[in-house]
């Protein structure tokens, strides 16, 4: 089955067995994938902005754009085709400084502190999140299984297993 892809401020819920969701080519913006392994349903998020106050209007246009409106939006769906909190699996990579020295705006340090603010609010666990540094992320989903592969700078990093497969042997956590 070919991959869902997840674009740039886009959100997908499935709970179709062998189905894999995907998203590319992550800069300052986040994925966050969550999945339920007893109600066998997975999402996928793309989330580029971590405040919807700097444009109301936008992001009622387009509920994935930001996380204070996507997370939740993304739960909602998740919740929808029978997830439960309590049993719900998160991961997250993405949230790269994109700019050489970008300390003004520094999206993607901002993005991540509105993931974990948003998760801890909704009271869902981040099992692991892939962040920070300066480099671009792929990351997949398949939702029967709740297996991710993630891969930075085009070399597989995670693959859903709490022991690392990179070469590198580097930790999948913050990189900020």
């Amino acid at each position: 089955m070919e991959p869902l892809v997840v674009g740039i401020a886009e959100c997908r819920v499935g709970n179709t067995h062998g189905q894999v969701l995907a998203t590319f080519a992550l800069g300052s913006c986040i994925a966050l994938a969550v999945h339920d392994p007893e109600a066998h349903v997975g999402g996928l998020l793309h989330f580029m902005l971590p405040d919807s106050s700097i444009d109301p209007d936008r992001g009622r246009r387009n509920p994935y754009m930001f996380a204070d409106i996507a997370i939740p939006n993304l739960l909602a769906a998740a919740y929808g085709l029978g997830a439960e909190r309590r049993r719900l699996v998160a991961h997250a990579a993405g949230g790269a400084r994109t700019m050489r020295g970008d300390r003004i705006f520094d999206i993607g340090r901002r993005n991540c502190e509105a993931l974990r603010s948003q998760l801890e609010a909704a009271g869902v666990e981040l099992r692991r999140a892939l962040v920070g540094g300066a480099v671009s992320r792929n990351l997949r989903l398949e939702i029967g299984t709740g297996r991710i592969w993630l891969w930075e700078s085009g070399v597989l990093s995670y693959a859903g297993r709490p022991k690392n497969t990179s070469s590198d042997r580097r930790r999948f956590g913050d990189r900020s």
